[in-house]
């Protein structure tokens, strides 16, 4: 290997080396034509127009005009890594589910690793959530657990999920991140003053993917052999130790590698160095839960660990890299509502959200076969159903067999012994209005017990550097909500405010925003 230059770097000449002697393949077009020259469009003389009927150029441009499919909504930028899971503990008292057997029982996955607000090209240490998805390629289907790198989240209403998303990304007319849609979102929602802590705090920028936790973040049910059910929730703890960067250092890597994370994956996986983690369970039986103090299905809180300890299950072992990051990475997609027999989704109404959401999403962004795209294919269980053609059915369309149910033909037949344990539910419909249940008690243990003086003085610093962006109305009606958590927590973040506003007040440049009216004319059709 060259000097100083990395795996990463190193990659086309690994993949030269690795042909030995081979000689190049001959050149195609994409349905295995050969090509005689790829140099040189074919044209009326040398000097005269193309030709329509130059195929080698129209199949190029052609596919090259459809290269990129659409972004991810959120968790567009990310990196991605192949292993395995290991069943270290026995929890089948807890839950049937194939992927927990038995201790040694080894599963094949996939990990995702991503921020959530930026696009695709941004960068790798922005102070953002990280996503932490996980595929378990079982032999009854697909087990994808699609978390964070928090064990909470803003919200515990997925309709405001949307509305959430559109603070984050770019002010519909400026097309710039606009501090006052996020910090207006904010205040008015007292229910995320507990992730915003954590974001603002050290582990806000995590150091690379290898150096976090990833989280289930909801709850979700467990069921055992018997049919007996608890609530459950995951977690995995990274074995390299949690490591964040500063915030000087994360906006010079920033600048310079904007990659940071997804080449830090990279090239610790190429070099042998295998990142794990080690998965447990927390459980909760219905009885507990009925007895709660809160709601447990509140994915803005967390379980008391003392309470409800952490139950060792197994390891996480990532030990390969992408063959191609479009073909295993881009097109990875995870699904919460992708869940084998012995685990079921929990009331939440995020997660509930989430089971309709994602898959909807995958179906626009992929296509209605995107589960038949290998790195998406359950290949280890034998689908069987009644869902046929589309854009990209790429397998035999499941043959002859009949495509419609119930059938006298020995069609793929429903499995009653996997049946969903019978629960019992009842309630008044309607919307119900969870804004006011209680935003502070874990945010107050987060801050006076969890963090250190110094960590609480980096966490007001933070807070107040991006709060300072928003009007005086809205920095107020934030320093009033953390100040409810604690007092001296909004005093400290107003001092900090104070400190940024007096020295914004005294800069020479004075920007004057007038509109003449409230109202935008449309743009003739005249002018299009």
């Amino acid at each position: 290997m060259a000097s100083g230059r990395d795996c990463a770097k190193e990659q086309i000449k690994r993949w030269q080396e690795l042909r030995g002697l081979q000689k190049p393949d001959a050149l195609t077009t994409g349905a295995g034509i050969p090509v005689a020259d790829k140099l040189n469009v074919m044209t009326v003389g040398p000097q005269g127009p193309l030709l329509v009927q130059d195929v080698v150029f129209t199949d190029e441009m052609a596919h090259f005009d459809r290269e990129r499919i659409p972004e991810r909504v959120v968790h567009a930028k990310g990196a991605g890594a192949f292993g395995f899971f290991e069943v270290t503990h026995d929890i089948t008292k807890y839950c049937k589910a194939s992927v927990f057997e038995h201790i040694g029982k080894r599963t094949p996955i996939a990990i995702r690793f991503s921020t959530v607000a930026g696009e695709s090209g941004s960068a790798d240490t922005v102070r953002d959530p990280r996503g932490f998805a996980m595929k378990f390629y079982t032999e009854d289907g697909n087990w994808d657990l699609v978390g964070n790198n928090t064990p909470i989240f803003f919200i515990r209403d997925a309709i405001l999920f949307p509305s959430f998303i559109h603070t984050q990304k770019r002010n519909p007319q400026t097309h710039l991140k606009d501090p006052d849609m996020v910090w207006d979102f904010w205040s008015l929602r007292p229910e995320s003053l507990h992730q915003v802590s954590f974001l603002f705090s050290d582990r806000g920028i995590p150091d690379g993917h290898r150096h976090m936790n990833g989280y289930g973040s909801h709850t979700f049910k467990l069921v055992n052999s018997s049919g007996k059910s608890v609530y459950c929730k995951f977690h995995a703890k990274t074995d390299q130790g949690i490591k964040n960067i500063p915030v000087e250092e994360a906006g010079r890597l920033a600048s310079e590698d904007p990659d940071y994370g997804l080449r830090d994956l990279y090239n610790a996986i190429a070099n042998g160095n295998f990142p794990s983690w080690s998965f447990y369970i927390q459980v909760m039986t219905f009885e507990q839960a009925e007895k709660f103090p809160f709601n447990p299905f509140d994915v803005t809180k967390v379980w008391p660990h003392k309470g409800y300890p952490l139950i060792p299950v197994g390891k996480l072992v990532l030990n390969r890299n992408p063959v191609n990051y479009f073909a295993e990475v881009e097109q990875l997609a995870f699904d919460p509502s992708n869940m084998p027999p012995g685990i079921e989704p929990s009331p939440d109404k995020m997660l509930q959200g989430r089971l309709f959401s994602y898959p909807d999403t995958h179906r626009h962004r992929l296509g209605p076969n995107y589960l038949q795209i290998p790195v998406n294919c359950p290949y280890r269980a034998r689908v069987a159903n009644y869902q046929r053609d589309g854009f990209m059915c790429v397998s035999d369309n499941q043959g002859g067999a009949p495509n419609y149910y119930p059938n006298s033909f020995t069609g793929p037949e429903d499995q009653p012994n996997l049946k969903e344990p019978r629960v019992l539910v009842s309630g008044d419909v309607q919307r119900f209005n969870s804004a006011n249940e209680d935003n502070v008690s874990q945010v107050r243990d987060f801050y006076t017990k969890v963090l250190k003086e110094e960590e609480r003085e980096r966490l007001c610093a933070n807070i107040a550097g991006h709060l300072k962006g928003a009007q005086f109305f809205i920095q107020k009606k934030a320093v009033k909500n953390f100040t409810d958590v604690h007092p001296d927590y909004g005093a400290c973040i107003q001092a900090h405010l104070d400190r940024f506003n007096a020295e914004s007040s005294k800069k020479d440049c004075v920007h004057s925003c007038t509109q003449t009216s409230s109202h935008v004319a449309p743009i003739e059709r005249s002018n299009l």
